[in-house]
């Protein structure tokens, strides 16, 4: 007979064979569509191409992660923000990074996260046009291919790539000033600032030591929890701007390599 403990790692297992099998299918399928040669003409082909991906994507995956855990309950709206009701969700983003795949531009991919009681226990990350698969459980790692990962070793904020971006297009005009401070902030402080969405692909490369701080004003949750938990389970720090414990109801988000948390605390947190 196998005890609790051996029943609850098996559990686990089993889980994240089908949630990297479920998003692996659905980032397949929306490579087989995606093209270099998309151009939308307006806003309108624009919207309904967005949703005709997310259609896309979750027809393939929604099913697969309901049936993976079947106690676990799907927030449906992928732009929201805040705390979820207590219990399992499954927050995903059917096409991270939407508006480069329609575009025809290389910078997405898919991601499912399943949120406990607001914070995040297991994470997929995949992006198809590399095939790289990025993981981790809460406790348990973070993984790029199998291959453990950490974050940067550096020690001065001067020496670091950091990045930040729009959460989603509307923000209101307070956001947009904070963003735009923060930049022109960072610049002066770090040695090269990016500027680009979506998120998850920022935080991946924090997550894997390539990136050194990523900040977000405002917040979507989709696109967030899955690089809050790859940083934290690398052994990155994930807290607000000012430097306390980050939760789905932060003001703002902030992951950076441990040696520069503080320096970019201490930058970002005078923008008010």
């Amino acid at each position: 007979m196998t005890s609790p403990n051996e029943d609850s790692i098996v559990t686990h297992h089993a889980l994240m064979r089908d949630t990297i099998a479920a998003v692996q299918a659905a980032g397949n399928h929306m490579k087989e569509i995606f093209s270099q040669d998309a151009r939308p003409a307006d806003l309108q082909a624009l919207v309904k191409a967005i949703h005709a991906n997310d259609a896309e994507s979750l027809g393939v995956m929604q099913e697969a992660l309901l049936a993976a855990r079947p106690q676990a309950r799907w927030a449906e709206d992928e732009l929201e923000s805040g705390e979820l009701p207590p219990g399992e969700w499954w927050v995903t983003d059917p096409v991270e990074g939407n508006i480069n795949h329609i575009h025809g531009m290389t910078d997405w991919c898919v991601t499912a996260t399943l949120v406990k009681d607001n914070r995040p226990e297991l994470t997929v990350v995949y992006l198809p046009l590399t095939g790289h698969t990025y993981t981790a459980t809460r406790g348990g790692g973070a993984y790029l291919d199998g291959v453990r990962i950490e974050p940067s070793r550096k020690k001065e904020l001067n020496a670091a790539l950091v990045g930040t971006g729009q959460a989603k297009p509307g923000e209101d005009a307070a956001t947009f000033r904070r963003i735009g401070e923060s930049v022109t902030a960072m610049l002066g402080s770090a040695l090269v600032v990016r500027v680009s969405v979506p998120a998850t692909l920022q935080l991946i490369q924090v997550a894997a030591g390539r990136m050194d701080v990523f900040w977000q004003f405002s917040q979507v949750r989709s696109g967030l929890v899955a690089g809050a938990l790859l940083v934290s389970e690398a052994g990155g720090a994930v807290t607000d701007t000012h430097g306390q414990a980050w939760h789905l109801a932060s003001r703002d988000f902030l992951a950076a390599a441990p040696a520069l948390h503080e320096a970019s605390v201490h930058v970002l947190s005078k923008i008010l």
